[in-house]
């Protein structure tokens, strides 16, 4: 049992840790909770097999935390996340303003006029006393987060679509913004 328990373990951790750090929603990252436990039970089995107790201890713990995991990303924040879908799909159905949630501006793709890709939307920045976007951090260029150039775009400069978000300026213009500093943005957007 300890060998099964000692190959499957490290598989299921690195498997795990991939399910979490795509962070491709909390089904997904629930699942990897799901497999982090699995991969935790067996490395108790390996700990328990070979009187290894700081193993076993150590993995006893990490199984109660990925329980907790399980409960937060396929219980809790799975409920979240189908309840604005739900709001989504119901606004584009009836006659009011259609509606997205707020996390789904991440990750948005950012298009030209003409529909040409431009970057991805990173954050929104939003205006405590109106409750207003100030302003949409936007990627461009790199890949995977490398080499990327962050700019921050004017809300008035942004067409905001269901699944994508329509720059209303000229290419050189956005490229002509100041490229952001990681960790250091700033208070509001400046024109170009």
């Amino acid at each position: 049992m300890e060998s099964i328990a000692g190959w499957v373990a490290p598989i299921a951790t690195t498997i795990a840790a991939m399910m979490t750090a795509a962070n491709l929603g909390a089904r997904v990252t629930g699942w990897g909770f799901v497999v982090f436990t699995l991969g935790s039970i067996c490395w108790s089995l390996v700990g328990l097999g070979t009187d290894q107790t700081n193993l076993l201890a150590t993995n006893a713990f990490l199984t109660l935390v990925n329980l907790v995991g399980i409960w937060r990303w396929l219980g809790r924040q799975r409920a979240y996340e189908d309840g604005g879908k739900a709001a989504t799909e119901a606004s584009r159905r009836a006659a009011v303003p259609t509606l997205f949630t707020a996390t789904g501006i991440a990750g948005m793709p950012v298009v030209d006029d003409a529909g040409k890709p431009v970057g991805q939307a990173i954050e929104a920045l939003i205006e405590c006393g109106s409750g207003g976007v100030s302003y949409v951090v936007v990627s461009s260029g790199g890949i995977g987060g490398f080499d990327e150039t962050l700019r921050a775009v004017p809300r008035d400069q942004l067409e905001f679509g269901c699944d994508r978000l329509i720059l209303r300026m000229e290419r050189p213009k956005f490229e002509a913004l100041a490229a952001l500093e990681t960790g250091d943005w700033p208070a509001a957007a400046m024109a170009a």
